[in-house]
């Protein structure tokens, strides 16, 4: 029985794991609104290293449609801005010698149906994740020896109930995410 709870807590860990990754993916897709969190996946080379951009430099966002870049040190300037137009991100830097703004121009109903699709995409890729998550435990659970079929049978229930609750957990995610994308 001990065995049993420890595949399923295993496998709670990795639906809990793919509804953070997914989460965090979600937050990589602007709504309209600036947030320091789009620049979260920039790298800058930094003394020969790739560094994420939020060490080199603060990110803030002085009013709701700018986003404003400025380095710990003046000559990063170069590098940030090429590790911001190479993101493809789609932003358009600008470079003002101290610091760099981005202006965040407000979503076409195109851009909104194009930035849906990515979200849907996520979405999906969340749920692959726990129903992976579901075939590897009960994978695991048919392995067991001298364990009752009843047993082995019932986790496999809880698994299958822990799977409908992340994957409405996604789904919840996802329509968040959509109200965020078309408010215009």
């Amino acid at each position: 029985m001990e065995e049993i709870d420890i595949y399923l807590d295993t496998a709670k860990e990795m639906m809990d794991a793919a509804i953070q990754h997914t989460k965090d993916e979600f937050s990589k897709i602007r709504a309209g609104k600036a947030m320091p969190s789009m620049l979260d996946g920039i790298e800058v080379e930094y003394y020969g290293s790739m560094t994420p951009l939020n060490q080199v430099a603060g990110v803030t966002t002085p009013d709701a449609r700018t986003i404003s870049v400025k380095p710990w040190e003046k000559g990063m300037l170069q590098e940030i801005e090429r590790a911001i137009i190479n993101s493809n991100l789609g932003f358009n830097p600008q470079n003002d010698g101290e610091q760099i703004r981005i202006n965040i121009p407000p979503l076409t109903e195109e851009r909104r149906l194009h930035l849906m699709k990515q979200v849907k995409a996520e979405a999906e890729k969340g749920k692959v994740s726990i129903r992976n998550a579901r075939k590897e435990t009960n994978d695991s659970l048919k392995k067991l020896d001298g364990v009752s079929e009843d047993l082995i049978k019932n986790a496999e229930d809880e698994v299958q109930q822990l799977t409908d609750t992340y994957t409405g957990k996604i789904d919840t995610l996802v329509e968040a995410k959509e109200k965020d994308i078309m408010t215009v």
